[in-house]
């Protein structure tokens, strides 16, 4: 079943394409929507935001959300690359579960099924999603000499690259690894790093891989993280404040002197990713160190 929000842009859409509203008239404020549609606030503003990142409407001082301008004309020039830019577009705003060869192609105003002569599948879909938002991956342009510089170096860019596009992570696989030609390009950087340990082909795939599973690992939880900021409108340093009585009365009801001490004391401590990420990959090179001078 289409969700409420998308229902409501497709009928502004379609208001809009008709001339029912034209450029300059106000659009139906979001306490309007909710009125008309019978929804929730958040889904009326949800339903705003698609609209101006659609360049349908925008904001004007003192009169309110009015219409842009016209709908884009109907475009036939499709192209892998529009396709691609689209499904990323979906997959950053909401999610990569939303990206559907619909949506793709009610965003680019074409019929759904000339979409296939460029991509077979939505698998083929992902992966050529996966290959374009790691084709812009800053992997230094050469080696320091260093292994660890050089694996710090790349797993920061990496990181980087997932907090670009929070949907990249869950979807990558380790055990079915996509055919993904940048991809390739940086397992192949990866591996040429870890030349001046001596190590073999064998062990520095094992190493390279392992640190990708790290960085994908927790870049796992981008995706929710910033659904969750968008759907409830507050951060997460937000939400555990908000939160902190129900954990004090948990904590009470089930006595953990180790949790009391980081959550009653004076010590800093934050659930944050980017905190995770340095802590955790200076202990993977700390531990790479010792095994690979032994």
């Amino acid at each position: 079943m289409e969700s409420p929000y998308r229902r409501i842009v497709a009928e502004i859409r379609r208001r809009i394409e008709t001339g029912e509203l034209r450029p300059g008239d106000r659009v139906p404020s979001a306490r309007a929507i909710t009125r008309e549609w019978g929804v929730a606030i958040a889904t009326a503003t949800k339903a705003h935001a698609a609209l101006r990142e659609a360049g349908l409407t925008t904001a004007r001082p003192g009169v309110g959300t009015v219409v842009a301008g016209p709908a884009p004309p109907k475009q036939t020039d499709l192209s892998l690359d529009r396709i691609v830019a689209e499904a990323i577009t979906i997959a950053g705003r909401d999610g990569l579960a939303e990206v559907s060869m619909r949506r793709i192609a009610a965003g680019l105003n074409v019929a759904t099924m000339s979409l296939y002569r460029h991509v077979p599948s939505r698998d083929d879909l992902v992966h050529a999603m996966i290959d374009a938002a790691l084709g812009d991956l800053r992997v230094p342009a050469r080696y320091t000499g260093d292994w660890r510089t050089d694996l710090d170096r790349c797993a920061r860019a990496l990181w980087a690259a997932f907090q670009r596009h929070p949907w990249l992570g869950p979807s990558m696989s380790v055990t079915r690894p996509q055919p993904a030609p940048n991809a390739l390009r940086l397992g192949e950087w990866l591996m040429g790093a870890l030349g001046p340990t001596g190590l073999g082909v064998t062990d520095r795939m094992l190493v390279q891989v392992l640190l990708f599973s790290f960085v994908r690992g927790v870049a796992s939880g981008l995706e929710p993280e910033a659904l969750a900021v968008r759907d409830t409108g507050i951060s997460d340093e937000q939400w555990m404040e908000r939160q902190a009585g129900v954990f004090a009365r948990f904590v009470e009801q089930h006595p953990a002197p180790h949790y009391e001490q980081l959550f009653r004391g004076d010590l800093d401590f934050e659930f944050d990713l980017d905190v995770l990420f340095e802590f955790g990959l200076a202990r993977l090179l700390d531990g790479l160190a010792v095994w690979i001078n032994r």
